[in-house]
């Protein structure tokens, strides 16, 4: 899950003095923690969609995957709002919105662990 802030820094901070530790920035827009077998985040910016503040995430083993997840979605009735594409962060990402215009992103980071389980692990 991400959720959307105005200060990076700030939320950074609240979290952290709410005890949540390891805490991964490798940007200036974004900030993981691990939390159990998922990753939240902090971002700065959504690029404008879903619910405000939200953007809910599903991470897969390949770029492959993401496009086939998107276009899953948009068969079962959403809408494909960032078609697939190389990320500036060195993975492959693009979004859903379900019917409610709830964003789902779908992403592949080559640098992250999805177990046989589907939790994640940061590196």
């Amino acid at each position: 899950m991400t959720f959307c802030v105005e200060d990076l820094a700030r939320a950074r901070a609240f979290y952290e003095a709410m005890g949540w530790t390891g805490a991964q920035q490798p940007d200036d827009e974004i900030v993981f923690f691990q939390s159990g077998s998922m990753v939240f985040g902090l971002w700065t910016k959504l690029g404008g969609h879903g619910a405000p503040g939200i953007e809910l995430a599903h991470n897969v083993r390949s770029p492959g995957e993401v496009d086939t997840v998107l276009r899953e979605a948009e068969r079962a009735g959403g809408k494909v709002v960032r078609p697939g594409h190389q990320a500036v962060w060195g993975g492959y990402t693009g979004a859903f919105a379900d019917p409610d215009g709830y964003v789902w992103e779908v992403a592949h980071n080559p640098g992250w662990t999805i177990g046989e389980d589907g939790s994640i692990r940061l590196p």
